[in-house]
């Protein structure tokens, strides 16, 4: 008999105190939510109950839409509360713990997204999952209320059939883990060099030439992919051009689509329809690192005729600032000392949802009527820019309108009438309800950003980004690194870590944007950082020779995964932690000298192959990686004497499309420097035994595959080296 619900007086909603922003949203729900760790799964195997795992993030549209219809619903709460032991999972906050289910999920379901909703063991077992359920029976969907009472059927019924298959899942998916493990001890085989031109061929056989990426609606940005198409066209090859193009078509077509904001800068999550004209509004600070490290990197082409460099640097540096200005968390926000107003941190995102009247409606900010734009800039005014903006009678994404976007490129009197209209409708759109803004920093998110925006500030002349880029990788270290223990903590809140600590990814990211950040400024304590930094992953996630993206911060993950470390090749949202440790693993190694490192980098790329044959839409960063190793990397040692000579090899460096060159800066001679270069050739080792010119006049050591060439002096002479080095 079906025992009745009753209330469990025992546990209480405890999520008030969380540093997730998506945690403290359920805070006031009636279910009795838990943060996930070992006392929500004690509890479970106390009350003899199965645990109901519940994975979403703060800007997730279905997440609200979930919480609103079922946990926000007190006899659905109480049916929770009685019979399950409810647990609430910021994804951005634990990705391995929506790995890991995510998987399990796709295996029972067949299908994934967010809202997650997992069912398990008191051992941390999947046994039953989907995504978001209703709070009534659709067609070919139950109610929410109706799989919990399945569910609580079948593990008071059937209890040793649902063990059971709990068991077999986790030992398949612990299979699964092994086919992609990575043996570090062996030596690495040589890539097939036809690997990267057959990867180009076969994404042109996916790509939408019409409006641009890759497959059908749902279309996401492929920043990781865009990395590497830029890479390999930098390189003369056969299909250079083919790579150059496909690029330069997805860059322009989402750069002039709905889902970059045309008014105030920055790229939606993703579009729901192929031709990008209707966003899902969230937008994330993963996203908008890498595409504008992507736009930039396609400045440093040089552009094409379709998709000039000049239109890139205006889409990267609006971007950018929009990522300063609206997730920017300055120091006075927590008390720390800095420059008032300037960011020190960046947030994880803004909601996909903004709250009208008390209701969530999906990117109610952004959305526009024609009505609205007459009223606003005049009627002939307004009718011109509706047109011009694809703003129709009917709206695209709901009845309060559409979002504005050309889905072409504006002629000059266009672009000047456009330039005319934005401060009134930014004007205007300020005073809507804004969309609601995750505090939280991550490490790895943070990092992603240092690495762009450096970048961004040494190739289009703006050294204020450069300076944000400091600051945040100041904050990194002075928040999220401890040096004592040599660990990176993943998410901190209010200025303070918290949590578990780094994944591979974080690890990874960060000593990316480190030695981003060190090319740039020259400044060799970051190199000391990425240095640390590096050493600390190979310790936490190598075991045994092997690799894993978790250092086993939950037994419950381990056991789900087959009792595996778990290692995931394939990219997501962003490049995967193995792919972005190969290309840190890469670049330290050239700029340390390290054949181990560079080992090590090359066994990662023995993951490539296969996934680059079947899926490289999934690889994209491993095949970037691929294409910087294929170049040697080329690393360049620049030394002098400092001033404007020296500069301008710099930025020529900076400046050069060559795949993965590794750039290092310093005085040079045996009196060392000053300032910032004082140290640097004793602490980097790529510049040891550069000597400069007479007088301390500046040159450039330029090497490829432990072959150098005799120093360069001049701008011209560095480009023509690069250029005839390349195959």
């Amino acid at each position: 008999m079906r025992a009745e619900p009753t209330p469990d007086s025992g546990d209480r909603n405890a999520l008030g105190e969380e540093p997730s922003a998506y945690l403290r949203q359920h805070a006031g729900n009636p279910v009795h939510w838990q943060p996930f760790g070992d006392r929500a799964f004690a509890r479970a195997a106390a009350r003899n109950v199965p645990v109901f795992l519940s994975i979403g993030y703060a800007a997730c549209h279905w997440c609200h839409v979930m919480a609103h219809e079922s946990f926000e619903d007190q006899a659905t709460a109480d049916y929770l509360n009685a019979h399950f032991v409810a647990v609430k999972v910021d994804r951005e906050e634990r990705p391995d713990v929506d790995a890991a289910y995510m998987a399990a999920t796709q295996a029972i379901s067949g299908e994934g997204g967010w809202p997650m909703s997992v069912f398990l063991t008191a051992d941390g077992l999947a046994f039953h999952a989907g995504t978001y359920f209703p709070p009534r029976p659709m067609p070919g969907r139950p109610s929410f209320l109706q799989v919990l009472e399945a569910v609580h059927d079948a593990w008071e019924e059937r209890r040793d059939a649902v063990e059971q298959n709990a068991r077999s899942l986790a030992q398949t998916m612990g299979h699964a883990q092994l086919s992609a493990a990575v043996n570090l001890n062996e030596l690495p085989e040589l890539l097939d060099p036809e690997l990267l031109p057959a990867a180009v061929r076969s994404l042109g056989r996916s790509e939408d030439p019409d409006d641009g990426g890759f497959g059908a609606a749902p279309k996401f940005p492929p920043s990781a992919v865009l990395e590497f198409l830029m890479r390999h066209a930098a390189v003369p090859s056969d299909t250079a051009g083919e790579a150059r193009d496909m690029a330069g078509r997805t860059l322009a077509a989402m750069a002039r689509s709905a889902l970059f904001d045309q008014l105030d800068g920055g790229f939606a999550r993703y579009s729901v329809t192929r031709d990008w004209s209707v966003p899902h509004f969230e937008k994330m600070l993963y996203d908008n690192a890498q595409l504008l490290r992507a736009y930039v990197h396609w400045v440093r082409l040089g552009g094409t005729p379709g998709f000039p460099a000049a239109e890139a640097a205006d889409v990267a540096v609006r971007t950018a600032e929009w990522m300063l200005a609206s997730l920017g968390l300055p120091a006075g926000s927590w008390g720390a000392a800095g420059p008032h107003g300037a960011a020190e941190a960046l947030a994880s995102s803004l909601d996909a949802d903004s709250v009208v009247n008390g209701e969530h409606h999906e990117g109610a900010s952004y959305l526009w009527t024609a009505g609205e734009l007459e009223k606003l800039l005049g009627n002939d005014h307004g009718a011109a820019i509706a047109r011009l903006m694809n703003v129709g009678e009917h709206g695209t994404v709901s009845k309060l309108g559409s979002p504005l976007h050309p889905a072409r490129a504006l002629s000059p009197e266009e672009a000047a009438r456009w330039a005319g209209a934005r401060p009134r409708l930014l004007a205007a759109r300020a005073a809507r309800p804004q969309p609601a803004r995750d505090d939280k920093v991550v490490a790895g998110w943070n990092g992603l950003a240092v690495a762009a925006l450096a970048e961004a500030g040494a190739v289009l002349d703006r050294p204020g980004l450069v300076d944000a880029a400091v600051r945040i990788a100041g904050y990194l270290e002075k928040v999220h690194w401890r040096a004592a223990k040599e660990e990176l903590v993943r998410v901190s809140h209010a200025g303070a870590a918290r949590g578990i600590g780094g994944l591979l990814e974080d690890y990874a990211f960060c000593g990316e944007g480190f030695l981003a950040l060190f090319a740039v400024t020259g400044n060799a304590h970051w190199y000391g950082l990425a240095e640390a930094v590096v050493s600390a992953a190979c310790r936490r996630f190598i075991a045994d020779g092997s690799l894993a993206d978790t250092a086993g911060e939950s037994a419950q993950v381990s056991n789900a995964l087959g009792g595996r470390p778990g290692l995931d090749p394939f990219d997501g949202a962003t490049p995967s932690g193995a792919a972005a440790f190969a290309g840190v693993l890469l670049s330290y190694a050239a700029l340390s000298g390290s054949s181990e490192h560079r080992t090590m980098a090359g066994n990662i790329l023995a993951l490539l192959p296969p996934i680059a044959a079947q899926a490289p839409r999934v690889a994209g960063w491993l095949l970037a990686t691929a294409q910087a190793a294929a170049e040697g990397p080329v690393e360049a040692a620049v030394v002098g004497r400092p001033g404007a000579a020296r500069d301008a090899l710099h930025v020529a460096l900076l400046r050069s499309p060559s795949p993965g060159l590794v750039i290092a800066v310093g005085a040079g001679g045996a009196g060392g420097g000053q300032g910032e270069d004082a140290g640097t050739a004793g602490t980097v080792p790529l510049l040891r035994g550069r000597t400069a010119g007479a007088d301390g006049a500046p040159l450039v050591y330029l090497c490829r595959g432990m072959v150098c060439e005799r120093p360069v002096a001049s701008v011209q002479e560095v480009r023509d080296r690069l250029s005839s080095g390349r195959r």
